[in-house]
């Protein structure tokens, strides 16, 4: 970690807790700078704010209070759940202080080389498995896994060293606040339409993303997917060095997929069918995570290594038990449509399928084709519960039951499967209206289906 003085006295306020909110805080207080962190949480159900005050930081909770703005903070570490529509922050803007994230201040701070990985979807397992293939049979130093994936930057760069590289998972949030940030390598794997609640429209929602790119330069990379018309068309917004990766073989100079196998520029790397993890959007993580892996220098041992035996990240159409001839997966971060689309397609066995969640205000049709093909029962949850029900109907799904929760849905499920199925939770939604994360929502799928066989064999 760089030893940074800027930030020695400075009165700086850390908006929102959470884990990256914690981790902020206590490296500005590393820092010297003068912290005061503000969380809407009451303070006595509040115990990292407990933790922060017994630690010497000033905490101040239950509300994010407009006069906090009259304290002269030179800066603000704004947590990426805070929308910039709150208050505090409109009010922040028109003072002119400055806003930042904390991937931006844990850059600012590292010593390390930077990875950069977002997208719509996929950005988890293309992070992990960058990790993974820059840390096989690595001669010097590490590749630490941070960010969204739920390992704060700012607590990963404190033992980052110079011959190190940090691989971070960056969400449209955490890049709409940044200013210096600039990943030597960055990743986009994919933009849909996704968070429009938040980001108020699509076109902020791709600014969002593409803002991982803005500070690069001719020096660095950009790998972007190649399989769409737009994202092609994006990549002329940047300065680096675009890498295209392509499942359709559009683009032989970066990866691609020909045929049953996977390529490198002229480079065969492995064959489809030896990747672990099924379905075709692991295709498209492998393709990028390739291209991070070959720019960095790593062997085409250690790439297939890790392809062949990483068996998926959890809530991401992971593997969690197959009994009585059906096979139970958990894709709880299937927060949007098209992951959802993306999970049905990675299975040729029919699926008794699990969805519903957040209301956002838009409804189902596009997932009309792939539950005619794929989906031969659903049980539906949620604020949407009713939408999906109608787009299922449209769709000839001969099948389809209501639950009051996951946990529920999973014995109906079970009931309207039969050997040979596979039950499958993609919610296609958020998990707010009922869960606090999609991995609440997701635990509870696993222990529902563990407590169903366990009842099975009993």
């Amino acid at each position: 970690m760089k030893d940074l003085t800027k930030y020695e006295d400075q009165k700086i306020l850390v908006l929102g807790l959470a884990k990256s909110g914690v981790s902020a805080a206590r490296l500005l207080q590393k820092l010297g700078a003068l912290v005061t962190v503000n969380d809407a949480k009451p303070f006595d159900e509040n115990p990292d704010a407990q933790a922060l005050l017994e630690d010497g930081i000033k905490v101040i909770t239950g509300g994010h209070p407009l006069t906090l703005l009259d304290e002269g903070f030179e800066m603000i570490v704004k947590n990426p759940g805070i929308p910039y529509t709150n208050p505090i922050i409109k009010g922040a803007l028109e003072k002119k202080i400055p806003i930042i994230s904390e991937p931006e201040l844990a850059f600012q701070v590292l010593s390390g080389e930077l990875i950069g990985i977002t997208g719509s979807n996929g950005k988890t397992t293309t992070t992990t498995l960058i990790q993974l293939m820059l840390e096989k049979n690595r001669p010097s130093g590490h590749a630490y896994l941070a960010g969204n994936i739920g390992i704060p930057a700012t607590t990963v760069v404190q033992k980052v060293q110079s011959n190190d590289v940090m691989v971070t998972e960056l969400s449209s949030f955490m890049l709409a606040s940044i200013t210096t940030l600039k990943p030597h390598i960055a990743v986009i794997t994919n933009i849909f339409s996704n968070h429009l609640d938040w980001h108020g429209s699509r076109e902020n929602y791709v600014r969002d993303k593409m803002h991982i790119t803005k500070n690069q330069t001719a020096e660095d990379f950009l790998v972007i997917n190649w399989d769409n018309p737009e994202w092609q068309q994006l990549s002329q917004q940047s300065k680096a060095q675009v890498v295209p990766f392509s499942r359709q073989g559009l683009s032989t100079q970066g990866a691609y997929q020909k045929g049953d196998f996977l390529y490198f520029r002229d480079e065969q790397i492995i064959n489809v069918e030896d990747i672990k993890v099924p379905g075709v959007q692991n295709v498209e993580n492998a393709l990028a995570a390739i291209a991070v892996a070959k720019i960095s220098g790593q062997s085409n041992e250690a790439i297939v290594s890790v392809l062949k035996t990483f068996g998926g990240v959890k809530h991401r159409v992971q593997y969690v038990e197959s009994f009585a001839g059906r096979d139970f997966y958990n894709d709880s971060k299937a927060t949007d449509i098209e992951a959802t689309q993306v999970a049905l397609r990675s299975f040729k066995k029919p699926v008794v399928l699990i969805a519903g969640g957040l209301d956002r205000g838009y409804t189902f049709e596009r997932l009309e084709a792939d539950f005619k093909v794929h989906v031969k029962a659903i049980v539906l949850v949620g604020e949407t519960k009713n939408l999906l029900a109608e787009t299922a109907k449209q769709a000839g799904v001969p099948t389809i039951e209501f639950a009051t929760k996951v946990k529920d849905a999973v014995l109906k499920a079970f009931t309207l499967s039969a050997p040979g199925d596979v039950v499958l939770l993609s919610p296609a939604n958020a998990s707010w209206d009922q869960y606090p994360t999609f991995e609440v929502r997701g635990d509870e799928f696993i222990e529902a289906v563990k407590a169903l066989e366990s009842g099975e064999e009993g």
